[in-house]
């Protein structure tokens, strides 16, 4: 089954769509870093199906390389909500106030 470069950029247009009214309307700060995971995700697809359309192996290194800055982001996101956490006893993002 061959699927369309054009179907490809719809499924990742929808899915960032999908990262982006989760990281904006959720008040949870591991629903917004899900949302942002979600996001990158649909840039990975986006990347696969050009490598796929194209013949080349640029957009898979684009991936990997999505994959190691997700994997950062996500460690790096946990620990600071657990952090703030511990803090406040809230993953509320209305109720942070700790740079003023």
């Amino acid at each position: 089954m061959i699927v369309s470069f054009g179907h490809v950029l719809v499924l990742s247009g929808l899915l960032f769509l999908l990262g982006t009214v989760c990281a904006v309307a959720r008040r949870n700060l591991i629903m917004i870093l899900l949302g942002v995971e979600i996001m990158l995700n649909a840039a990975t697809i986006a990347f696969v199906g050009a490598a796929l359309r194209w013949h080349d192996m640029e957009g898979q290194v684009f991936v990997l390389f999505i994959f190691a800055v997700a994997a950062a982001e996500v460690s790096v996101g946990l620990a600071l909500i657990i952090g703030v956490y511990r803090r406040t006893g809230s993953v509320d993002p209305n109720n942070f106030n700790l740079l003023k």
